[in-house]
C-alpha cells in the first residue's frame, strides 16, 4: 500500500485535453449581443429625440417671454415718444422754462406760397 500523502500530491496532467469552441453557441452568442446593442441604441436614440425636444420646447417658451418683454417695452416707449411730442408739453416747456412768449396776430408774418410755372407743351428732345 502506497503512504497516503503520495496519493494526494500526485499530479495528474489534464493539458492535453483541449475544449473545442462551439461555433453555433457562438454565433447564437453574438447574435444576442447585436440585438441588445441594437435595442440599447434605439433606446437611448428615443432618449435623446425627447430631451431635445424638451430642451426646444422650453427655448421657444423663454423666447415667447423675451417677446412679449420687448413688445411691452416697445409701447412704453411709443408712448413716451407721443407724450414727449405733444404740442401742449413743448409749448410748457418752451414757455416756462425757456421763457419764450407765443406770437400774437400782429406778429404773424403770412408767406404766400409761390406755383411753379406749367411746363410748355410741346418740348424739343434732341435725338442722337
Amino acid at each position: 500500500m502506497e503512504p497516503f500523502e503520495y496519493a494526494i500530491k500526485k499530479d495528474v496532467k489534464n493539458n492535453p485535453i483541449v475544449r473545442e469552441l462551439d461555433e453555433a453557441r457562438q454565433r447564437e452568442l453574438w447574435k444576442s449581443v447585436a440585438v441588445a446593442a441594437l435595442l440599447v441604441a434605439m433606446f437611448l436614440f428615443s432618449a435623446w429625440q425627447r430631451t431635445e425636444l424638451l430642451r426646444h420646447g422650453y427655448q421657444i417658451e423663454e423666447m415667447q417671454r423675451e417677446r412679449a418683454a420687448e413688445e411691452e417695452l416697445g409701447r412704453q416707449l411709443r408712448l413716451e415718444i407721443d407724450t414727449l411730442r405733444s404740442p401742449k408739453r413743448i409749448e410748457a416747456l418752451a414757455t416756462g422754462r425757456l421763457h419764450l412768449v407765443a406770437p400774437g396776430q400782429s406778429d404773424a408774418i403770412v408767406l404766400e406760397r409761390i406755383v411753379p410755372a406749367a411746363p410748355p407743351d410741346r418740348a424739343i428732345v434732341a435725338r442722337r
